[in-house]
């Protein structure tokens, strides 16, 4: 069994699942009243100019303002100058496989000091690179970039740039050859992954296609004013297909036939040799059921993964890293303790490697292997892990394994993980993961029992309201304490239990 991307479209969302011989890899998801951003072009306004952070905050016409590093500044004061009235464009970019988001070649970057460059009240065209996380803010760019379905066009910055993933040396010669007689005057290219083997005349039709686009954008750009949207990206289905729908696929599956005849339109158009790869899903069952992506997705939102020798590994997110937890569950080995630990680290390290794609999660992520005593040993884990993430779209940094079998990396982060788009934080425990055990709540029960009491002159009764838990662990586990506090406050408690209650919810009130 190949790849396929199925699509499975709803009233209120779109979900679109890569899978790879039988396993779900990577899961996107889209509202319909809550499109991605990344990739949109906005007219902005610097609110806010932080010299001591080296950054800015930019009103974008969204919820929250927009977060512009030094980093992600065009420097060049001719792309600066329709910032200031002339009619020359004011944007700046470059783009790879991963989004918009690009750190210019070391001779084009110079330490001016973004105070320099922007002041409050300022209107300047950005892009956004990451879409807003958590609490924070979207994280834009002036590095503007339009991502085609061969080529990336960089509107005018005069670079010439090839995929990463296109690693033969001669065939990366050939391509940027060709890129630079075909790209632009004023601007440059980057050629994607799909790119590879093509010739000038399949790259042409996509050049003109987007700087058609570009002049497009430069145009409603002089028009409007700050804050605005000046150029949105393709839909879900659209820019999955675009960018990921490559020979590798044998079918893009899709639930409905309206989406399936726009998108067969779009592929006849900009890609007509995978035309005949779209398959419109009749059959009664849910498509994410025949496929498994709704198992997987299940098993995605748990916090425990089981290995298949028995061992587990616990993934926990936070808002500043995640960290992976390695552990022998249920595996107990047949060789010595060394080589069981061994088996389980390798085991591990292909399974956090599918899960950090499948989750989305990206930042900075700590993973605790198993102590092992063989450098050896950690040398040949940390190898398998490089080795794994190497087919990972997200770029990934790993730093070698530590004395205390800890792995650091990073792996670029540009949309929600998979956690923070499926679910939201429990409303039982406001999002501790925890609550408080029966003993505790059962002292600070008492401990309340006992004011109302001391408060409730000339009232003999005090009734308490709880949890059931709770309720039978003030009859039986606490009944003498409940008694002794009778007897010294002279009033009858009287229990009461309501199955509607949360466990840390209770009631005490006199009569």
């Amino acid at each position: 069994m190949g790849s396929q991307l199925i699509i499975q479209c709803a009233e209120d969302e779109t979900r679109v699942a890569v899978v790879e011989h039988g396993l779900t890899t990577e899961l996107y998801v889209e509202h319909r009243r809550d499109r991605g951003l990344v990739g949109n072009i906005y007219k902005g306004r610097v609110v806010r100019v932080l010299p001591g952070m080296q950054s800015a905050f930019v009103d974008i016409g969204l919820d929250r303002t927009a977060f512009l590093h030094v980093t992600d500044l065009v420097r060049s004061q001719k792309l600066f100058c329709a910032l200031e009235g002339s009619d020359d464009s004011p944007s700046d970019g470059a783009s790879n496989d991963e989004g918009p988001l690009v750190v210019l070649p070391e001779e084009e970057v110079r330490p001016t000091p973004i105070e320099a460059l922007l002041r409050e009240g300022q209107d300047l065209l950005v892009q956004i690179a990451k879409e807003p996380i958590g609490t924070k803010g979207a994280r834009i760019t002036t590095h503007i970039s339009l991502p085609g379905r061969n080529v990336v066009l960089l509107p005018t910055v005069e670079h010439v740039g090839i995929s990463r993933r296109i690693v033969a040396e001669e065939e990366r010669a050939r391509l940027k050859a060709i890129a630079a007689e075909i790209r632009p005057p004023e601007g440059g290219l980057i050629v994607r992954t799909v790119g590879e083997g093509k010739t000038a005349e399949d790259f042409c039709d996509d050049v003109r296609f987007l700087v058609d686009l570009w002049h497009d954008v430069c145009e409603r750009e002089k028009s409007a004013g700050a804050p605005a949207c000046i150029h949105r990206d393709l839909d879900l289905i659209l820019r999955i297909s675009r960018d990921l729908l490559t020979d590798g696929f044998d079918a893009v599956v899709i639930d409905s036939r309206t989406e399936h005849e726009r998108l067969v339109e779009f592929v006849e158009r900009f890609m007509p040799g995978y035309s005949g790869n779209i398959r419109l899903w009749e059959e009664e069952d849910a498509l994410f059921d025949r496929y498994g992506v709704e198992m997987d997705l299940s098993r995605a939102l748990e916090r425990k993964v089981w290995l298949k020798s028995g061992g587990t590994i616990i993934i926990d997110e936070t808002e500043a890293l995640a960290a992976i937890d390695v552990n022998t569950g249920r595996y107990v080995g047949k060789a010595n303790l060394e080589d069981t630990i061994l088996k389980i680290n390798l085991e591990a390290v292909k399974e956090i490697a599918y899960q950090l794609r499948l989750r989305n999660i990206g930042g900075i992520i700590i993973i605790d292997f198993i102590d092992m005593e063989s450098q050896a040993n950690r040398d040949r884990v940390y190898q398998t892990m490089v080795d794994a993430l190497s087919a990972d779209k997200a770029r990934c940094n790993v730093l070698e394994m530590s004395e205390l079998d800890l792995v650091e990396m990073t792996r670029k982060r540009v949309r929600e993980s998979l956690r923070r788009t499926f679910t939201i934080p429990c409303f039982y425990c406001s999002g501790r993961g925890y609550l408080k055990s029966v003993a505790v709540i059962c002292s600070e029960l008492l401990s309340r029992v006992k004011k109302e009491a001391a408060s409730a002159s000339g009232k003999r009764i005090v009734t308490v309201v709880v949890h059931p838990d709770i309720g039978e662990a003030l009859m039986d586990d606490r009944h003498a304490a409940v008694e002794r506090l009778e007897r010294r406050t002279g009033c009858n408690v009287i229990v009461r239990s309501r199955e509607d209650f949360h466990l840390e919810q209770y009631e005490v009130y006199s009569r």
